[in-house]
Formats: structure tokens, sequence, C-alpha cells
């Protein structure tokens, strides 16, 4: 069951309600694409228009291993930095996290809780939304206009073009990337078994695993999601193992799924540490090889020309010198599908993630994703 908190009581802990936001457009995505002569897909903007080089491609390749991290003398900054985060109970997890770990390096902050379009959204399936960023977009804002220092995002939610000025500062460690069910095993479900998730990947791979199954949209936080499992009668649900890790729910995980079967969303179980260019408070956090990771699959993610949610899984690990990348496109009915794995220099991340879209594009991946684009509303269980 969750804790609920009053306002006194997360106040006390550092935890502010955000004022109601001054109205700020962000610049809309021009047509840029880090892997050159791969496709470009269409994608949606947040109903802003602007001139394309208000944008670019982040480059977030790891730094050097060999760099001595920043020491940063907080005495002489005499600042309390403020860290951007949305209101769930997961959110807030992860963000006291960055938290802590900013005062063990001496930084004292604070969190403001801001609500995004997509919690405002609780009720629409996030497939049909249509727009980018939909848990983002506000909180961008904050950090655009100083309102904010720091943010801290689930990565996979994450775009892979930031506005100008923004930057990925920190990739920490990353949690478990796979995807779980909760409530059932695989093969204990029935045909026609309901399976909650709002997640067109994980539904198009799970019609792939099991056509038989009935897929249905559940949306709210983590913890209302799992609520709904009995509330809802849904026989089982389709969950990240990351989260119900971090808030001391892995007892109701009943089966893990390997990256074979249900390929992660690229970025999952990671956090992102978003900031305005020159911010270095959080530069000590970063994880280099799981920022290797990431970079990765967001190349393969953005050269493939899907957004947070199409139907796209990559999962990419560090072997010693070496970085592995598998990645798979997968029609919303389940019934097609590209897959793919790459290996090679772990220092070329960007360039290993170009070369996986490449061959999944040649290998089938552009006719899906030009089916994806063409019908983006549609109902694959229809």
């Amino acid at each position: 069951m969750p804790i609920l908190f009053s306002r006194g009581f997360r106040a006390l802990c550092g935890v502010h309600e955000a004022a109601a936001p001054v109205e700020r457009k962000i610049p809309a995505p021009a047509e840029t694409n880090p892997c050159p002569a791969v496709r470009l897909g269409k994608r949606a903007s947040l109903q802003v228009v602007a001139p394309a080089q208000s944008r670019r491609f982040i480059d977030i390749r790891p730094p050097s291993v060999a760099r001595p991290p920043e020491v940063l003398d907080w005495d002489r900054l005499g600042r309390i930095l403020v860290i951007a985060s949305r209101g769930s109970e997961l959110a807030l997890w992860q963000a006291r996290w960055v938290q802590e770990k900013l005062a063990a390096q001496g930084a004292e902050s604070r969190i403001e809780v801001i609500r995004t379009t997509g919690d405002k959204m609780a009720h629409v399936p996030l497939a049909r939304s249509g727009i980018k960023g939909l848990f983002i977009k506000e909180i961008e804002e904050a950090l655009l206009e100083g309102r904010a220092d720091l943010a801290v995002h689930s990565l996979k939610d994450l775009p892979t073009e930031l506005p100008a000025g923004l930057v990925l500062a920190a990739v920490p460690e990353r949690e478990d990337p796979r995807d779980v069910l909760v409530g059932a095993r695989l093969d204990e479900l029935k045909p026609g078994a309901r399976i909650g998730t709002s997640s067109l990947r994980r539904a198009a791979q799970l019609r792939s695993l099991r056509p038989g199954l009935a897929i249905e949209p559940v949306r709210g936080n983590l913890d209302t999601r799992v609520r709904k499992l009995d509330q809802d009668g849904y026989h089982a649900l389709v969950l990240a193992a990351a989260g119900l890790k971090r808030l001391g729910m892995e007892s109701k995980i009943s089966e893990f799924l390997s990256p074979r079967q249900m390929c992660p969303a690229p970025g999952q179980g990671a956090l992102a540490i978003e900031a305005r260019e020159g911010e270095a408070a959080a530069a000590r956090l970063d994880h280099p090889p799981s920022r290797a990771a990431v970079v990765a699959e967001r190349a393969l993610l953005s050269g493939l020309g899907g957004g947070c949610q199409a139907p796209i899984g990559a999962y990419a690990e560090v072997r010693g010198a070496n970085l592995v990348l598998q990645g798979v496109v997968v029609t919303p009915d389940g019934r097609r599908s590209a897959r793919g794995q790459v290996e090679g220099d772990a220092s070329r991340p960007e360039a290993l993630g170009c070369e996986l879209a490449r061959r999944l594009l040649e290998q089938g991946g552009r006719d899906i994703m030009d089916m994806i684009e063409a019908a983006p509303s549609r109902d694959p269980a229809v």
C-alpha cells in the first residue's frame, strides 16, 4: 500500500509543490539525425513551431574514464540547488536518490515538484497521445527559465533530442533494465488472459510471444497500476523491473523477461539528470558504462526514426572493452519484426547504434516504421 504524505510533511522533507509555471514554448525538433544515411522518421512536435536550428542532437558520448572528476567548491558557489521532478512516488524516490548523492558531495538541494502533460493525461493511452516528451515538457521549461538547476527523469522518457541550452549532464549507474510480469508467469497465462500495459513496445512483443492474450491499456503511477491488477481483474501486468526494485516491490515480480523475450525500451532502468549547459553539479554522478549503453540504444532509436512510445526495443551492455547492442522493431500486432545485434568498441556507442539501425531498416524495419507512422492511432487488437 503506498504511503501518502501531507503537503506540510513533504515540505519538511525538502519536497515542494511547484507554482504554476509561466507558459513557455520549447523549440520543436529539427530534422536532424545522429546516423548519416539512416532513415529520418516523422516526429510529433509539441504543437509549437520554431526554427530548425534551435534544436540539435545532443552529443552524449561517454566522458573519458581517465579524466578525474571535477571537484566542486560548494562554499564558493553558495547556493541551494533546485531539483525538478514529477510528483509520483517513483519520481520522488529517484529525485531523493540524486539529492542524497549530491549531499554526499557537500551540495545542498531541494526538490521542486512539477506536474507534466503526461500527469494531466492520466486516462489517455500513451500510444494514442501523439505527443513527444509527455513527462518532461514542463520540467524542461523550468530548467530553461532558471526555476530549476537539475531535473531527474526516467531516461526512457527523454526524447533523443534536447532543447538548445539543455544537456544530459549525468547518467548514474543503471538499475535492472528488464521488463517483468506481475501477477503470473508467462507459461501460466491461458489464451484470452487479460494483460495490462499501455506500452506499444511491450504489447507488440507480448503479442509476438503469445498471440492469444488480450492486451489492454492500464495507466497510472507504478503503485496505481499494481493496485489495478486485482481491482480491475487483470491476470498480469507488464512493468519495468527497475521501478519495482526502487520502491521495494520486487517481491511482487512473478517473472523476469529476458531481453531476447522482450527487448527493453531504450534507456530503461537508467536515470537521466538533465541540466542547462555549463551546470557541473551532477558531473560526478555519471557512470561511463551506463552512459555508453544508453547512448547506443538512443542512437538506434533515433536512427529508426522512432519516439519514446514506438514499438522499438534496444538493450546494450558493456563487456570489457566492447559494447554489445541488440534491438528489435515490431509491428503493433506482433506478426512482423526485424531483430539484430552488433558488437564493437565501447568507445563508439553512437556509431554502433547507427549501424544496427541501418541493418534493421534493411531487414524490414523501414516498412514496419512506415506502417506505424501511416496509422499511429490504430488499435492493433482490432
